[in-house]
Formats: structure tokens, C-alpha cells, sequence
């Protein structure tokens, strides 16, 4: 039996466009450390990279600074984090939630949310819209 070995592409191509193939996958340590030397993280700044964009879905691997805070957003979607390094607290209206290494979470659509790390975090953010018939 032949053995065949996954080859990992980078999320884009030099042009920064998708190529839509049937089976993507990425090596997650290796595009976290590449975020990670980049000047905007040395500079401080959050550092994001779409792996993926559709019509109905959107995957964004998500760097963040201990400490940092991202204040009372809301998206019309819903939305999945799945926390890679680190911990964060999450918080809504009614509740909050701390999600450690290894977690995941989710918020339905139309949810207020806030955020806060209290270390270099880094986290898999799915969105899915949803399209509802009437």
C-alpha cells in the first residue's frame, strides 16, 4: 500500500487570493509562529489571518496581546472560538465564561459580547451566516 504525505499549502496564494480545492488543511503552529514575527505583533497590534472566506463561512486564525481587550462587539452571525494558546474571559449580558487552551465556545447570532486575555492568546474564529427563509 502506498503511503501518501498531506502537503500544506499557505492560506493564499503570493496574489492573496483563495483557491477553492475540496480539502484544505494548515498547519496551525507554523502560521501562529509566522503571524507572531511579523512587525504589526512586535508593534503590539492584534494579528489576524483569513483561512478560509465563502458566502456562508469565514475562518479567521486570531492573535492577541496578554491583556487586550476588545469591547462590546456584536455580530449578526454566529460565531465559534476555539481557543488554541492561552485564556480568555468572555462576556455577554448575562453571563460570562472563561475558555482555556484546548475550548471552545459558542454565541449564537445577534449576540453583545466583550472579550479580555489575561495572557498571549491565540484563537480559531468561525463564522457562519445564517440565511433564513421566509
Amino acid at each position: 500500500m502506498k503511503k501518501e504525505t498531506l502537503k500544506i499549502k499557505p492560506p493564499f496564494s503570493n496574489d492573496c487570493r483563495l483557491t477553492y480545492n475540496s480539502l484544505r488543511a494548515f498547519d496551525l503552529p507554523a502560521l501562529i509562529e509566522k503571524m507572531k514575527q511579523k512587525h504589526s505583533w512586535a508593534k503590539g497590534e492584534i494579528n489576524t489571518m483569513i483561512l478560509l472566506k465563502s458566502s456562508n463561512k469565514q475562518i479567521v486564525l486570531t492573535a492577541l496581546h496578554e491583556e487586550t481587550e476588545i469591547k462590546s462587539f456584536q455580530s449578526n452571525d454566529s460565531i465559534t472560538f476555539q481557543l488554541i494558546e492561552g485564556k480568555l474571559l468572555f462576556h455577554t449580558r448575562n453571563e460570562s465564561v472563561n475558555l482555556d487552551k484546548g475550548q471552545l465556545l459558542t454565541l449564537h447570532e445577534n449576540i453583545k459580547y466583550s472579550l479580555t486575555t489575561s495572557e498571549e492568546s491565540v484563537m480559531l474564529v468561525t463564522i457562519a451566516t445564517t440565511t433564513h427563509k421566509r
